[in-house]
């Protein structure tokens, strides 16, 4: 489950990266001309919305996930915090 939830997140973030490096804040980016066809497909104002949009909700759902992650690694027992050595007590030899 842990390893679902690392792969999500990491394509989660991929996609995020890739929706910020569309943008543009000069508003020259995919709002501006897509191959020669300036407004004709989308409006500008329509691909920013759709591309902030899609910014928000990726950054919520990584968000989310990291915090969901947390519910699922293994907690670390006492005895791996003292260096997986368990010293058991001397018991004294009846005679």
């Amino acid at each position: 489950m842990t390893f679902l939830l690392v792969l999500l997140i990491i394509v989660a973030c991929v996609f995020l990266g890739l929706i910020i490096l569309v943008q543009n804040p000069k508003g020259g980016g995919l709002a501006g001309n897509v191959g020669g066809f300036s407004n004709q497909l989308m409006g500008v104002k329509q691909t920013t919305d759709v591309l902030e949009k899609g910014t928000w909700i990726l950054a919520v759902v990584v968000s989310l996930l990291c915090l969901f992650s947390a519910l699922f690694v293994p907690k670390a027992s006492a005895s791996s915090q003292r260096g997986g050595q368990v010293t058991v007590p001397a018991q004294p030899v009846k005679q």
